[in-house]
């Protein structure tokens, strides 16, 4: 009977020691799941936009941001290169002659009106 107690009061001392020696050992596990946690919130964002283009490195992706405003952006992914253009107050200009003019509906639809030029 007293070989029972002393074997039992053994493994409760050698349970308690264990857990003793080491008490930041449970957070090693917590950091794993937070960054298994943190990639598949990633790649969830990634596919919520419908974009897994982005993932992959073959492929050639335009972004517009804000189109139509004064801070629209442009980003282009092509292959592994990103590239972020700005919209500035700056006209663009170039050499050329005038052909046409492009109205835009109010539904959206752009009609292109050429210019006439008649010679009497």
């Amino acid at each position: 009977m007293r070989k029972r107690q002393r074997q039992r009061q053994r493994q409760r001392r050698y349970l308690t020691e264990e857990e003793d020696d080491d008490p930041l050992a449970g957070m090693a596990n917590l950091f794993d799941v937070a960054m298994v946690f943190a990639v598949a919130l990633l790649v969830a964002l990634v596919l919520s936009y419908n974009m897994p283009e982005m993932l992959d490195d073959q492929s050639t992706v335009t972004l517009v941001k804000n189109p139509g405003t004064p801070d629209m952006e442009i980003i282009v992914k092509d292959q592994n290169e990103i590239t972020v253009l700005n919209m500035t107050d700056q006209v663009s200009g170039g050499q050329g002659t005038k052909m046409g003019t492009a109205y835009r509906l109010e539904n959206g639809q752009v009609i292109y009106v050429p210019d006439t030029e008649t010679t009497e």
